[in-house]
Parts: C-alpha cells; structure tokens; sequence
C-alpha cells in the first residue's frame, strides 16, 4: 500500500520540489495551501486549501482530509514565511504575526494530526526548521526566535510520542534558493542609529542570497529523513553548518567575529 504523506505550504519553495518529487517516487502525496486551486491544475498530486493561522482553517482543513484518507504516515510541516529587520525595528505585532504562523500554527496543526497517528501508533512528523534555528543572525530576530521556539517545542514533544512510534525529525537548512526571500516581509528602519549597519546588513543577505545553492539537498534530505526506519532528531543542511555550530557552542567570540566580519566587508 502506498504511504501517504501530508505537505503543508506545498504551492512553492521546498513544499512543491518535495511533493512532486515524492509523487514520482509513488507516494500518496496532499499538500496544502492558501489558495489550491490556482495551482492544482498544473501539479499532479492532490492539493487541499489550510492556512494554518487560522484555527478555523485546520479544523476544516482536518475534517476534509480524514474524510479522505484512512491512515496518514507521515506530516511534513513546511508551511511558514520569512520577517526580516533590525529587533528593535520590529514592531511587536509583526514579531507576533510571524509567531502565529511559524510557531502557533505549526503546533495546532500538528495537535489536530496527532489523535490520528497515536491511534495508529505509528508516524513520522518532519518539520522544515532552518538553521537560523540554532544559530543566531542579526536582521532575523523574530524568525530566527520562531525557529528557535519550534526545535524546543519539538525536542520535548518527540519523548511523549516515543510510546507511539511516532518519530520527529527537524530539517535545518542554510540560504538557498526559493522564493522565500521574495515573499518576505521586511520592516522599515527608522532608528538613525542603525542606519550604517542596516544598510550593510541588507547588502549582506542580498550577496548570501544570490549565492545560494538550488535547494536540492533540502528535498533530499527530506526524503532521508521520510525513508529511513529511525530518522535522526536533527538535520542540518548546508556547507560548514558543523563548523559553525561549533564556533556558536565552544567558541562564541570567534562565532561572532565570523558574522561581524562577513556583513562589515559588504558594500
């Protein structure tokens, strides 16, 4: 039987790569998104409408797919989007906003999935973290902090469903190519103050952007994670993401001094 595999934010970036991919490979594949339907047409899996920052959205959203399926094997938790600015730019119901949806609604989705999968006593539950989960970044604060916030949420929750046989995996990726910088929102500086240092900052992200690999090792990793009988908790994705976690853990001022260095030498 074929293993179905549920992928929020599956109408672009890392979600849509994946769920085409896994379709080829003969999986069952759902994905959700915003607006489905100006995208099912062109994909051939099948595609369900959820926004998950909106209570009432997962509880139809639940309903639909349960009355579809019988058994689900694996969640893919994906769906999110990308804040940027100085923290103390930031105005708090922004910060609050990127909370609702990377952390808040990730956790409610993955309650309203897990009476199922406890039921079945077996599933996999793969959450797209980032790196910025680990490591901090200046400009990143509140996404940064919302990634931080899901690997502590799910490092605890992976121990109380160990009883079932349900497995938790973060996927941790560096920079790379998607249309997540696209679809970001920034705020606008207004602190004098930052002005030097926002600008070669945003010069900075702009450079690590445009140099950033396909996003190719993301899937991959995925699937490794989807294909293996015991998965790893953590998945950092990205060249020298040892190396930094390292310096951030063993060796802070050196950690910092290798930030510093690469955003003072942009333009």
């Amino acid at each position: 039987m074929k293993k179905t595999i549920l992928i929020t934010g599956a109408t672009s970036g890392f979600g849509l790569k994946l769920a085409n991919k896994l379709h080829e490979q003969g999986y069952n594949v759902i994905g959700t998104g915003r607006n489905p339907e100006k995208l099912q047409s062109t994909v051939p899996f099948k595609l369900l409408p959820l926004d998950i920052s909106n209570d009432d959205s997962i509880t139809s959203f639940t309903k639909e797919l349960f009355s579809q399926i019988e058994k689900l094997d694996i969640l893919v938790n994906n769906a999110g989007y990308f804040i940027t600015g100085l923290a103390e730019e930031t105005p708090i119901h922004v910060g609050l906003k990127q909370f609702e949806t990377n952390f808040w609604g990730t956790v409610k989705l993955t309650n309203a999935i897990l009476p199922k999968m406890r039921n079945q006593r077996q599933g996999k539950i793969i959450n797209v973290s980032s790196f910025l989960g680990l490591i901090g970044h200046p400009n990143l604060s509140y996404y940064s902090a919302s990634k931080h916030a899901l690997e502590g949420y799910f490092k605890s929750l992976r121990f109380e469903l160990n009883q079932f046989n349900i497995k938790i995996s973060m996927v941790e990726p560096m920079f790379h190519k998607t249309n997540l910088i696209n679809n970001s929102i920034s705020t606008h500086g207004t602190i004098k103050d930052y002005d030097r240092f926002r600008q070669k900052v945003q010069s900075y992200y702009n450079e690590e952007f445009n140099k950033a690999p396909e996003p190719t090792a993301v899937v991959d990793t995925i699937i490794k994670s989807i294909d293996s009988n015991n998965p790893k908790f953590s998945y950092p994705v990205g060249k020298g993401t040892s190396m930094i976690l390292t310096l951030q853990r063993f060796a802070y001022n050196v950690f910092e001094s290798v930030v510093l260095k690469g955003i003072n030498k942009s333009k």
